[in-house]
């Protein structure tokens, strides 16, 4: 019997798995155990016939393929390499020794070929904390691999490469890390966004302090373009958040390159025609969905009300937690969901409810029906509502420099950097993650702005939840100040993103920020 080192995939994380091949006299029989799926157990004719064409004698008689740890589901083509690799070394015609420390992993085609496989990163991550082991992939994932520092990888394109290769004709190189410069996408710049200077308040507010955002405003105000726009104002990943972000995606099958992962935070934004598995993960054996695949970045639902109200309600746990847990009966698998909400909406199926340059056509029927796919609890956890008015043609024809996307990131960099500090024992990084007992501990409150809070929570402007989410808020508002206490003109700002269109908070955050020169709604 011989043995070879490889990996299954459960949840984010790869999981040690053995390969063990044993051929015994009998009438030809080719068998895989280890409660393999459809796919693995397809790998036999795959197997045989890669073989055949690499010019290598498959074994004769009984063979049996063990995948051990049995108790744990494997699927996918990666165990074709490893078990091909098992079977020709019962031939004897390399030294199995050399693969005692080796994990491999790869597809095969019927001509020999080696083809790329999902879940190398986690392979990767799983295989430098075994000392002394190294690492053969497929070519096309050698640039994922190598993400990992300080492990070694080898490259193969065909099973004949990696044979030649065990048996000393033709050793191969280790691969080396990539030495090109990183890629970024275009993003939309702030200076492009003409008007709107609410809107981008709010947002850099939302980018500072990782809170969720809701932008509602008529068709063409730019509510759209003002979301995309938030990710230029992000500061980049950390290596540690770089290596989170690359290991969903590598889960998830999507294409990896070393010197494009590494900088900029995912955005993803799905159509409002997704299933709930689609948006939080799931199967049989469940994978991560969009909100994990924008972990530690933006998730942007467009046109919030055309999503499925049950789709929504999805959103609820996750938001709270930073986390998505889904249980099966073969165990319970957690996902990374510490993602930042951006949502736009219409105030009515029309759009011009309330516009006073055209008439809205919307039943009051129709328009209950239209608000109330946004449920209360739901709505109840997105920090900041922020009104995208049309814009005035003032501002259309103004020609003094915009502030650019670079100028408001610094600002948004110091501010993440105030809360860095804060949170350093913590295991938190930013205002929106604090607990009850964090929020109690650094929100330090003046009477004036304790007296403005509860006012608005006496006046039914905020539930509980509200409550307390408003005073994180605040607490970002007074980082770009580098104020050590939340004072009252942080609270009236906050209220002003906060409370969705009540006339008294607008009565309450103007009469404040005429105090504190910050900007009122009313001055758009």
């Amino acid at each position: 019997m011989f043995s070879i080192h490889s990996s299954a995939i459960y949840g984010i994380c790869a999981i040690a798995v053995s390969v063990e091949t044993d051929v015994s006299a009998g009438i030809p029989q080719f068998t895989i155990v280890g409660l393999p799926d459809a796919s693995v157990r397809e790998s036999r004719e795959r197997i045989r016939a890669a073989i055949k064409n690499s010019g290598l004698a498959f074994p004769r008689g009984r063979v049996t393929v063990n995948l051990a740890p049995a108790h744990l589901r494997k699927q996918g083509a990666l165990y074709d390499l490893p078990i091909a690799i098992s079977l020709i070394a019962q031939t004897g015609i390399f030294d199995a020794t050399l693969l005692a420390h080796t994990v491999i992993l790869g597809e095969l085609g019927l001509e020999g070929d080696v083809r790329s496989v999902r879940g190398i990163l986690p392979t990767a991550l799983m295989t430098k904390q075994q000392d002394g082991f190294v690492l053969i992939v497929p070519k096309e994932n050698a640039a994922e691999a190598m993400i990992v520092d300080g492990l070694t990888v080898y490259a193969v394109s065909t099973l004949r490469e990696l044979i030649d290769h065990l048996r000393g004709e033709n050793p191969l190189s280790p691969e080396f890390p990539s030495s090109q410069l990183p890629t970024q996408s275009e993003q939309i710049c702030f200076s492009q966004i003409h008007g709107q200077a609410f809107a981008k308040r709010g947002l850099e507010i939302a980018a500072a302090g990782g809170h969720h955002v809701l932008l509602q405003g008529p068709p063409g105000t730019g509510k759209t373009m003002l979301a995309r726009a938030l990710s230029s104002i992000l500061p980049a990943l950390t290596h540690e958040e770089a290596i989170e972000v690359a290991n969903i995606r590598s889960v998830c099958g999507l294409n990896i390159h070393q010197t494009t992962i590494m900088f900029e935070r995912p955005f993803r934004s799905p159509h409002h025609s997704c299933s709930g598995a689609s948006l939080i993960g799931g199967g049989s054996i469940p994978t991560p969905g969009e909100i994990s695949l924008a972990h530690r970045g933006v998730l942007f639902l467009d046109e919030l009300p055309e999503f499925a109200p049950r789709v929504l309600e999805h959103l609820r746990q996750p938001l709270e937690d930073g986390c998505v847990t889904i249980a099966r009966s073969a165990g319970t698998i957690r996902f990374p969901s510490q993602f930042q909400l951006i949502a736009t909406r219409n105030p009515c199926p029309c759009g011009y409810l309330n516009d006073p340059k055209r008439a809205c056509v919307c039943s009051q029927g129709k328009i209950d029906l239209y608000q109330k796919r946004l449920s209360g609890p739901l709505f109840d956890r997105l920090d900041l509502v922020i009104e995208v008015p049309n814009i005035q043609m003032k501002d259309l024809s103004q020609e003094t420099l915009i502030e650019t996307s670079a100028h408001v990131r610094k600002r948004v960099v110091n501010a993440r950097q105030m809360q860095t500090e804060r949170f350093k024992e913590t295991g938190i990084f930013l205002n929106q993650e604090m607990s009850a007992a964090l929020l109690k501990k650094h929100i330090r409150l003046t009477k004036e702005a304790r007296d403005l809070l509860d006012h608005a929570f006496s006046e039914g402007m905020l539930s509980t939840r509200g409550y307390f989410r408003l005073q994180k808020s605040a607490r970002t508002i007074a980082d770009f100040s580098n104020a050590s206490d939340v004072e009252e003109e942080h609270i009236a700002e906050a209220l002003m993103f906060r409370v969705d269109n009540r006339a008294t908070t607008q009565e309450i955050a103007s009469k404040n920020t005429r105090r504190s020169g910050l900007p009122s709604r009313s001055h758009q």
